[in-house]
Protein backbone atom coordinates (compact mmCIF):
# COMPACT_ATOMS: atom_id res chain seq x y z
CA UNK A 1 0.00 0.00 0.00
CA UNK A 2 1.39 3.63 -0.90
CA UNK A 3 2.21 5.93 2.08
CA UNK A 4 -0.70 8.79 2.34
CA UNK A 5 -0.35 10.88 5.04
CA UNK A 6 -2.39 13.40 6.63
CA UNK A 7 -0.79 16.50 7.91
CA UNK A 8 -2.25 19.17 9.92
CA UNK A 9 -5.71 17.34 9.38
CA UNK A 10 -5.76 17.26 5.69
CA UNK A 11 -5.15 14.10 3.93
CA UNK A 12 -4.99 13.47 0.26
CA UNK A 13 -8.08 13.06 -1.99
CA UNK A 14 -7.49 10.35 -4.19
CA UNK A 15 -10.27 10.04 -7.56
CA UNK A 16 -11.41 6.85 -8.95
CA UNK A 17 -9.24 4.27 -10.64
CA UNK A 18 -6.20 5.65 -9.55
CA UNK A 19 -3.25 3.82 -9.18
CA UNK A 20 -0.52 4.80 -6.91
CA UNK A 21 3.02 3.06 -6.18
CA UNK A 22 3.18 1.26 -2.83
CA UNK A 23 6.95 3.20 -2.38
CA UNK A 24 5.66 6.54 -2.89
CA UNK A 25 4.55 9.19 -0.63
CA UNK A 26 1.99 11.20 -0.45
CA UNK A 27 1.30 13.97 2.34
CA UNK A 28 -1.24 16.47 3.15
CA UNK A 29 -3.42 18.51 0.62
CA UNK A 30 -3.42 17.01 -2.40
CA UNK A 31 -6.30 15.84 -4.97
CA UNK A 32 -5.87 13.54 -7.83
CA UNK A 33 -8.27 13.49 -10.39
CA UNK A 34 -9.47 9.80 -11.83
CA UNK A 35 -7.73 7.35 -13.65
CA UNK A 36 -4.17 9.25 -12.64
CA UNK A 37 -0.93 7.07 -11.94
CA UNK A 38 1.78 8.04 -9.53
CA UNK A 39 4.47 5.73 -10.13
CA UNK A 40 7.43 4.53 -7.71
CA UNK A 41 9.45 6.71 -5.75
CA UNK A 42 7.24 10.01 -6.21
CA UNK A 43 7.58 12.56 -3.17
CA UNK A 44 4.47 14.84 -3.41
CA UNK A 45 4.04 17.16 -0.65
CA UNK A 46 0.99 19.75 -0.12
CA UNK A 47 1.95 20.95 3.31
CA UNK A 48 2.23 24.54 3.07
CA UNK A 49 -0.15 24.99 -0.09
CA UNK A 50 -1.66 22.79 -1.82
CA UNK A 51 -1.32 20.26 -5.34
CA UNK A 52 -4.05 19.28 -7.32
CA UNK A 53 -3.43 16.94 -10.48
CA UNK A 54 -5.90 16.42 -12.95
CA UNK A 55 -7.87 13.15 -14.67
CA UNK A 56 -5.73 11.07 -16.84
CA UNK A 57 -2.39 12.24 -15.34
CA UNK A 58 0.72 10.09 -14.66
CA UNK A 59 3.90 11.15 -12.69
CA UNK A 60 6.52 8.78 -13.34
CA UNK A 61 9.25 6.94 -11.13
CA UNK A 62 11.32 9.30 -9.26
CA UNK A 63 9.70 12.64 -9.22
CA UNK A 64 9.34 15.47 -6.99
CA UNK A 65 5.96 17.14 -6.31
CA UNK A 66 6.60 20.54 -3.94
CA UNK A 67 4.77 23.88 -3.62
CA UNK A 68 5.41 27.71 -2.24
CA UNK A 69 4.04 28.28 1.14
CA UNK A 70 2.21 31.55 1.45
CA UNK A 71 4.09 34.71 2.46
CA UNK A 72 3.41 38.55 2.88
CA UNK A 73 5.18 39.21 -0.71
CA UNK A 74 3.54 36.76 -2.46
CA UNK A 75 -0.59 36.07 -0.41
CA UNK A 76 -1.20 33.01 -2.22
CA UNK A 77 2.03 31.20 -2.92
CA UNK A 78 2.86 28.73 -5.47
CA UNK A 79 0.52 25.87 -5.37
CA UNK A 80 1.33 23.09 -8.05
CA UNK A 81 -1.50 22.67 -10.66
CA UNK A 82 -1.43 19.48 -13.09
CA UNK A 83 -4.03 19.55 -15.62
CA UNK A 84 -5.51 16.15 -17.41
CA UNK A 85 -3.72 14.49 -19.93
CA UNK A 86 -0.74 15.25 -18.44
CA UNK A 87 2.85 12.88 -18.78
CA UNK A 88 5.21 13.75 -16.27
CA UNK A 89 8.95 12.09 -16.84
CA UNK A 90 10.78 9.70 -14.98
CA UNK A 91 12.92 12.10 -12.09
CA UNK A 92 11.01 15.30 -13.13
CA UNK A 93 10.98 17.97 -10.38
CA UNK A 94 8.01 20.41 -10.19
CA UNK A 95 7.53 23.22 -7.64
CA UNK A 96 4.83 25.72 -7.68
CA UNK A 97 3.81 25.83 -10.89
CA UNK A 98 0.66 25.27 -13.64
CA UNK A 99 1.04 22.50 -16.07
CA UNK A 100 -2.01 22.65 -18.19
CA UNK A 101 -3.83 20.25 -20.16
CA UNK A 102 -1.77 17.56 -22.54
CA UNK A 103 1.26 18.42 -21.92
CA UNK A 104 4.64 16.14 -21.43
CA UNK A 105 7.40 17.07 -19.48
CA UNK A 106 10.83 14.83 -20.30
CA UNK A 107 12.41 12.98 -17.45
CA UNK A 108 14.82 15.20 -15.38
CA UNK A 109 13.60 18.29 -16.38
CA UNK A 110 12.75 20.80 -13.38
CA UNK A 111 9.98 23.37 -13.45
CA UNK A 112 10.11 26.12 -10.91
CA UNK A 113 8.14 28.71 -8.91
CA UNK A 114 5.23 30.76 -11.18
CA UNK A 115 6.17 29.05 -14.06
CA UNK A 116 3.21 28.77 -16.58
CA UNK A 117 3.15 25.71 -19.06
CA UNK A 118 0.28 25.97 -21.53
CA UNK A 119 -1.94 23.30 -23.47
CA UNK A 120 -0.45 21.04 -25.89
CA UNK A 121 3.42 21.69 -25.17
CA UNK A 122 6.26 18.95 -24.79
CA UNK A 123 9.34 19.75 -23.14
CA UNK A 124 12.40 18.04 -23.68
CA UNK A 125 14.36 15.80 -21.17
CA UNK A 126 16.84 17.71 -19.27
CA UNK A 127 15.51 21.04 -19.77
CA UNK A 128 15.08 24.23 -16.60
CA UNK A 129 12.00 25.97 -16.62
CA UNK A 130 13.21 29.55 -14.59
CA UNK A 131 10.78 30.90 -12.22
CA UNK A 132 7.89 32.69 -13.45
CA UNK A 133 8.46 31.73 -17.32
CA UNK A 134 5.36 31.12 -19.86
CA UNK A 135 5.63 28.20 -22.31
CA UNK A 136 3.71 28.80 -25.19
CA UNK A 137 1.03 26.45 -26.77
CA UNK A 138 1.88 24.31 -29.39
CA UNK A 139 5.51 24.20 -29.08
CA UNK A 140 8.61 21.84 -27.62
CA UNK A 141 11.01 23.51 -25.49
CA UNK A 142 14.32 22.55 -24.78
CA UNK A 143 17.32 23.57 -22.94
CA UNK A 144 18.74 25.03 -19.34
CA UNK A 145 17.33 27.40 -19.38
CA UNK A 146 14.42 26.45 -21.84
CA UNK A 147 13.86 28.06 -25.28
CA UNK A 148 11.10 27.74 -27.66
CA UNK A 149 12.61 24.87 -30.61
CA UNK A 150 9.99 24.52 -32.81
CA UNK A 151 5.96 24.46 -33.59
CA UNK A 152 4.41 20.89 -32.73
CA UNK A 153 3.76 18.82 -35.51
CA UNK A 154 0.07 16.77 -35.69
CA UNK A 155 1.78 13.81 -34.55
CA UNK A 156 3.36 15.00 -32.09
CA UNK A 157 0.27 16.90 -30.59
CA UNK A 158 -1.61 13.22 -31.41
CA UNK A 159 0.87 11.71 -29.42
CA UNK A 160 0.18 13.62 -25.74
CA UNK A 161 -3.08 12.54 -25.96
CA UNK A 162 -1.84 8.74 -26.92
CA UNK A 163 0.82 8.66 -24.45
CA UNK A 164 -1.44 9.75 -21.11
CA UNK A 165 -3.57 6.93 -23.05
CA UNK A 166 -1.00 4.21 -22.47
CA UNK A 167 -0.26 5.34 -19.16
CA UNK A 168 -4.25 4.95 -18.37
CA UNK A 169 -3.69 1.02 -19.77
CA UNK A 170 -0.62 0.72 -17.79
CA UNK A 171 -2.14 1.60 -14.87
CA UNK A 172 -5.35 -0.46 -15.29
CA UNK A 173 -3.06 -3.30 -15.52
CA UNK A 174 -0.89 -2.75 -12.24
CA UNK A 175 -4.47 -2.53 -10.37
CA UNK A 176 -5.28 -6.00 -11.74
CA UNK A 177 -1.89 -7.52 -11.80
CA UNK A 178 0.64 -5.94 -9.41
CA UNK A 179 1.01 -7.68 -5.90
CA UNK A 180 3.18 -6.84 -3.33
CA UNK A 181 5.18 -9.56 -2.22
CA UNK A 182 8.09 -8.28 -0.19
CA UNK A 183 8.23 -4.45 0.25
Amino acid sequence: MSCLRSYKGISPIIGHGVYIDSSSVLVGDIKIGEDSSIWPLVAARGDVNHIHIGARTNIQDGSVLHVTHKNEANPNGYPLIIGNNVTIGHKVMLHGCMIKDRVLVGMGTIVLDGAVIEEEVMIGAGSLVPPGKILESGYLYVGSPVKQARPLSEQERAFLLKSANNYVQNKNDYLEQVKDINC
